[in-house]
């Protein structure tokens, strides 16, 4: 890691002030950048503040800040006008998936910016290189996908397009580290990048096996709990092969690839749902029947349980045999 870079030094901004620009946001400020919120929409006004004041109180709590919230929130200008972003080295794009929007907001962010500004979107699904093509300058514009809570977990995928400066992504890489994060550099540019293609080839098999009657909704939530979420935060797939033994995998490979599904329509299961109206525990009504008193008592337990696990993660860091072998070489040179 660069250890010359100095977030205390580098404003950034973010655009776009719903759930994730709000944790995002948190994040940021939690690394020591001084940061200039936007808030695209009149509402965020409203509640981006009480938002961010909650984030950081209770990061607080949980012993992530070293100084107090207040300080931290002192860093934050939460405001409506672009003009503002003009000393910020690095913008955070952070509004829905549609490309109309992003291009309005990507023109009042090129307006502003210095010329050797990044510019990058928070994405899920839209390529990166299709985006560049709405910028000026598509050299400095990457995507950085996000996970909510941004401000408790490592994730973080750095996607360059197909015109993106390498240097200045690997620049973004060494960055993201000061974020507390575990990032990814994703270098070639694809639709979905890499834990959505990996999360949604499990959503369209979950789906496959609730819609044709092998298993309900949750049958399958309890599988992924207490088999795949049981190791996922220590190690990937294919360590986890090299783990449990590489020849299994290739052996149940053969036989079971071809009996997965291949759907490439919206399973009927979600479609019900959101042409119902149904947007999860945010209303309610999802895959499972809430009351709302259920409902905020799951967001709150997801937020409970968010800061538990990044405590255990954070025991087992990537490069967590290495520093083992390091400690084991010095107890013999001792």
């Amino acid at each position: 890691m660069n250890q010359s870079i100095n977030p205390t030094i580098i404003p950034v901004g973010v655009v776009g002030l719903g759930l994730m620009g709000c944790s995002i946001t948190t994040c940021l400020l939690m690394s020591g950048h001084p940061v200039v919120a936007i808030a695209p929409l009149p509402v965020d006004m409203e509640t981006a503040e009480p938002r961010i004041r909650e984030h950081l109180n209770k990061s607080f709590l949980e012993g992530l800040l070293t100084k107090s919230p207040e300080f931290y929130f002192q860093q934050l200008s939460i405001t409506e006008d672009y003009n503002l972003l003009k000393d910020c080295r690095v913008v955070v794009e952070c509004t829905l998936e549609n490309i109309a929007i992003k291009k309005s907001v990507y023109g009042r962010i090129e307006a502003v910016v210095a010329e050797d500004a990044i510019i990058t979107s928070n994405t899920s699904a839209i390529p990166i290189s299709l985006l560049q093509r709405e910028v000026r300058l598509p050299g400095r514009f990457f995507g950085l996908h996000w996970s909510e809570p941004s401000h408790t977990t490592r994730f973080l995928e750095i996607i360059c397009g197909d015109l993106s400066d390498i240097p200045t992504a690997e620049w973004l890489y060494e960055l993201a580290h000061f974020w507390g994060k575990e990032p990814t550099l994703v270098r070639k540019d694809i639709r979905g990048f890499i834990a959505n293609r990996l999360m949604y080839a499990m959503y369209r098999e979950a789906f496959n096996l609730v819609e044709n009657g092998y298993a309900t909704v949750d049958d399958v939530d309890r599988a992924c709990r207490n088999n795949t979420g049981y190791w996922m935060t220590l190690v990937g797939v294919f360590r986890w092969m090299d783990l449990t033994g590489v020849p299994a995998y290739h052996t149940v490979m053969k036989d079971l690839f071809p009996t997965l599904s291949n759907q490439t329509e919206v399973p009927k299961l979600i479609d019900d749902i959101v042409k119902a109206g149904g947007k999860g525990v945010l209303n309610a009504q999802g895959f499972y029947d809430y009351t709302p008193e259920e409902a905020r008592l799951w967001k709150e337990t997801y937020e409970e349980f968010s800061y538990d696990i990044r405590r255990l993660a954070l025991k087992y860091p990537a490069d967590v045999v290495k520093k083992k072998l390091a400690e084991e070489a010095e107890e013999k040179d001792s």
